[in-house]
């Protein structure tokens, strides 16, 4: 299909280093020092982006949040009017939504059908629904009914638009969005925050409850083990390393790298901040023998649910021994918030506002929404998503750090919601797990690394960059996925590193189309958390 061309002009990282490099942006940042014997933290940078924020939300497909981009039916929800001179997107043309190949056609769905089922999001599952490019087959394989929430025959076809998600598509107004982008493999949530963090979904052990590694790996935490019992995850298993992951779930623990390892070798302050990480109390004796962390916490959804707040499956860095907070320590001050100290980086949504306010925001900071406002459908929705969004979002263009920042929305797995475009596969696999041309096959070649179970590129997903140097009402078709963002970080701070062993962060597609480092607009867009809508006018940053 063919696109329309994008505005504005390319620039690589590379050419940056006479173009945009200025005083600021690679000054040498000292931090308050010794945490745990750590010196100093530096952050030089090859950007002007000295913060980067990424807002990992949960399962949505591109289609299903922005397929009608920037057309809104404005029949209910909060009226929403494109900008003259907005990109076209490849979005649902009239023959998709009223011709559809599939067994339904798309519908919308208004605001007050926010609260759905969930989809089929299983790895196999995906493939199949693919139909070895077709895109054919979402209501056989993915495709789910339930009872107590919003139900239809074919709703996994379905997609909101402005007039539910409204503050998503009033930052891509304002700021740069992709409609390239893809999940770096298919499958459910765990496979995707790891690639995040690691580009690797090999490595993974299955372990029994007192954290050793199991005679007979569970194969629904490893498939295609080596003689070691080492293999990858396709599916959902609970880290290895974490008081508050469910017992009568498998247990996993990951070997390996992650970018979590390679901040700490450089001094980069890091963190990833979730909600409902902090405990609620203490209680029995852990693997170890350490009092053992209960993760109590619940929030209440728009539809009156009530949710626990934590989900151990979507914390990345739990599964490995290196990165993890196994009995979800507290930092031991706030200035100590991105340093290795007791909480080993790993900290609660809390602690996250506590570090901005302190004026110490962490280099790189990922956040993990409490699981009803993180959009998973289900058990949450896209108007308690957009408070969390939109609640981060503003705070931090009201901070002194928002001259340097960008914040990545971006999201774990598609649900398994319908999305008309197929990836390229750029990495086969060729397991029993495997199904998109057929039995045993997902696409051709030999799989990077060896390693079988990690077929991808996975299903589009959204992907907005939200900065000051972010482009302008910018629509980006460079291809990426999620291992772009891991890309991103290895460039700005660690010169270029490959984590490596077969992982994709070595062919990730660059963000860079999405910024525009020569001319910052250092505005600020205040929405209203509820609405989405602009809060008040566009007012120029102090």
């Amino acid at each position: 299909m063919s696109h329309v061309q994008r505005r504005g002009r390319t620039f690589s990282v590379a050419s940056l280093a006479v173009a945009a490099v200025t005083a600021a942006a690679l000054t040498v940042t000292g931090s308050t020092p010794g945490f745990a014997g750590e010196p100093p933290a530096h952050s030089v940078t090859a950007t002007p982006i000295k913060h980067l924020v990424v807002i990992f939300g949960e399962n949505v497909s591109f289609d299903h949040y922005f397929g009608t981009y920037p057309q809104a039916a404005n029949t209910d929800g909060t009226p929403f009017q494109a900008k003259p001179g907005t990109p076209t997107i490849n979005g649902l043309t009239d023959a998709l939504l009223q011709h559809n190949p599939n067994a339904a056609n798309p519908q919308r769905l208004t605001p007050a059908q926010a609260v759905t089922c969930d989809m089929d999001h299983g790895y196999t599952a995906e493939q199949k629904a693919a139909d070895a490019g077709l895109m054919d087959k979402f209501v056989q394989y993915t495709g789910k009914t339930c009872a107590g929430q919003y139900s239809a025959p074919g709703l996994v076809m379905d997609y909101y638009d402005g007039n539910t998600v409204t503050a998503l598509w009033n930052y891509a107004q304002r700021f740069a969005m992709s409609d390239n982008s893809f999940g770096t493999t298919f499958g459910p949530s765990t496979p995707g925050a790891l690639n995040l963090v690691s580009g690797q979904t090999h490595g993974v052990t299955s372990v029994g409850q007192d954290r050793k590694p199991t005679a007979s790996p569970d194969p629904y935490t490893v498939v295609y083990p080596d003689a070691t019992g080492v293999g990858t995850v396709t599916n959902d298993p609970d880290p290895a390393w974490d008081d508050c992951s469910n017992t009568t779930h498998p247990l996993a623990a990951m070997n390996g790298t992650n970018i979590g390892d390679l901040l700490n070798a450089r001094q980069v302050t890091w963190g990833w901040f979730q909600g409902g990480f902090r405990p609620t109390a203490r209680s029995g004796v852990s693997y170890d023998g350490q009092p053992k962390a209960v993760c109590g916490a619940t929030s209440t959804t728009v539809a009156g649910a009530t949710v626990s707040d934590y989900s151990a499956h979507h914390e990345p860095f739990q599964y490995y021994a290196s990165t993890a907070n196994p009995h979800h320590l507290p930092p031991s001050s706030v200035g100590a918030i991105g340093r290795t100290d007791q909480a080993n980086h790993q900290y609660d949504m809390t602690d996250f506002y506590a570090a901005l306010g302190h004026g110490d925001l962490p280099a790189v900071s990922f956040l993990k929404a409490p699981m009803a406002q993180d959009g998973h459908a289900g058990y949450s929705d896209p108007i308690d998503e957009q408070k969390f969004v939109v609640n981060v979002v503003n705070t931090l263009q009201k901070s002194k750090d928002w001259a340097s920042t960008a914040v990545v929305l971006s999201y774990d797995d598609s649900d398994g919601w319908y999305d008309h475009v197929m990836a390229p596969v750029v990495n086969a696999s060729t397991g029993g797990s495997d199904s998109l041309q057929a039995p045993g096959a997902c696409g051709n070649g030999t799989p990077l690394g060896g390693y079988n179970a990690r077929c991808g590129y996975g299903p589009r997903l959204p992907l907005l960059v939200i900065s000051p140097f972010s482009r302008t009402n910018y629509v980006d078709n460079t291809l990426t996925d999620q291992t772009s963002i891991l890309r991103f970080v290895e460039d700005n701070w660690l010169g270029g590193q490959r984590i490596g062993d077969g992982t994709f962060d070595t062919l990730a597609g660059s963000l860079d189309a999405m910024f525009d480092w020569r001319h910052p607009t250092m505005q600020r867009l205040l929405l209203d958390p509820t609405s989405g809508a602009q809060a008040h006018h566009v007012e120029q940053h102090s």
